[in-house]
């Protein structure tokens, strides 16, 4: 297949692409490479995917694009024809969005409704994007289930995503766009951002720095190792989103609809105490870290837990990656990549 996917040049994007080069597809990425984090890591990113593609005779294009250009997307649809698009690109972080909350709208607003229109027109026969635990807010019946209502988001980088998913439903309602919204929960691993817990954990422990642990380490996370986040990204992709029969419009569920149109979990089903976490990393580095016990910072969520039920019986999704296994794999790639 030709498969498109945004944001190859970002943490999985760049794991997806690299996975579909190797089992043979043809891809187009797109990433505007900006900023936010390191640019040196994404262009390294980058660099490897060009290995993989040679090393697989794989057909690979990368084109450094602004999603939120719309003549830019216009392009790209016009020279390519895609059997998927893959929509991973997007303004991360959550704390981020409390400072910059524009970024938010271009990125994730504007781009996506870039990526709708094309995908549209083009008639593509399937779209799936990312989605994000942030949805469920202050949503606290765990596990988190697809099927409950999220519409008391906590950040604005929420918000957004939550915007994603009813724009796509429409889309899917109106033009009978096929589509599939993923809510990753917590994804680490090797090549990760540098904003996020692991990484900045991983950095400080190893310079003797203290590390600053939130809500003192009492909130949990369903931590979710990068390549089975991957394999259910691509089983979704691969499986069109079909119609509902069942769908009731007296009691309408969210995650489904009389339209193409799908939403589900992709998390690990085993949350884990972020002290633990840490302690994972200390075992994997022979290290103590020092840490800095604070409050809860606003927008956070305490807990998260995905009920990824609906998932694994879609498309047969089964995350097998253990937090001790995928922490151990993290650090041994920063150690490398770092020297």
């Amino acid at each position: 297949m030709r498969i498109l996917v945004t944001g190859n040049a970002g943490f999985i994007g760049f794991h997806t692409v690299k996975t579909l080069l190797e089992r043979g597809d043809a891809v187009v990425g797109i990433d505007i490479v900006n900023d936010y984090y390191d640019p040196t890591l994404k262009e390294k990113r980058l660099e490897i995917l060009e290995e993989t593609a040679r090393k697989t005779g794989s057909d690979y294009t990368f084109i450094r694009a602004n999603l939120a250009d719309l003549d830019a997307v216009n392009e790209v649809f016009r020279k390519h024809s895609f059997d998927r698009v893959i929509h991973l690109a997007a303004q991360a972080g959550v704390r981020y969005s409390l400072e910059n909350p524009h970024s938010y709208v271009e990125s994730n607003v504007i781009a996506f409704t870039n990526v709708l229109e094309a995908c549209r027109y083009a008639e593509v026969p399937h779209l799936t994007y990312a989605s994000t635990s942030s949805v469920y807010g202050a949503n606290t019946n765990m596990p988190f289930s697809e099927h409950e209502g999220v519409n008391h988001p906590l950040q604005f980088y929420a918000a957004t995503k939550k915007a994603n998913e009813m724009m796509a439903h429409s889309y899917s309602h109106l033009f009978k766009l096929p589509t599939t919204g993923l809510r990753f929960f917590t994804v680490y691993g090797p090549w990760g951002r540098p904003d996020m817990a692991l990484f900045k954990f991983t950095k400080n422990t190893l310079e003797g720095k203290p590390i600053p642990v939130f809500n003192h380490g009492n909130h949990t996370r369903d931590f979710t190792y990068v390549d089975d986040i991957v394999t259910g990204v691509i089983k979704a992709s691969d499986q069109i989103a079909e119609p509902n029969p069942n769908w009731d419009s007296d009691k309408p569920d969210p995650a489904t609809s009389n339209a193409p149109f799908r939403i589900f979990n992709i998390g690990n089903n085993n949350p884990v105490k972020l002290s633990a976490y840490i302690e994972a990393i200390e075992e994997a580095l022979g290290m103590k870290a020092e840490k800095d016990l604070l409050p809860l910072q606003p927008g956070d969520v305490p807990d998260t837990y995905a009920d990824s039920t609906a998932l694994e019986e879609a498309v047969n999704y089964k995350p097998a990656t253990p937090v001790k296994e995928g922490v151990a794999n993290f650090v041994a790639w920063y150690r490398e990549y770092y020297g």
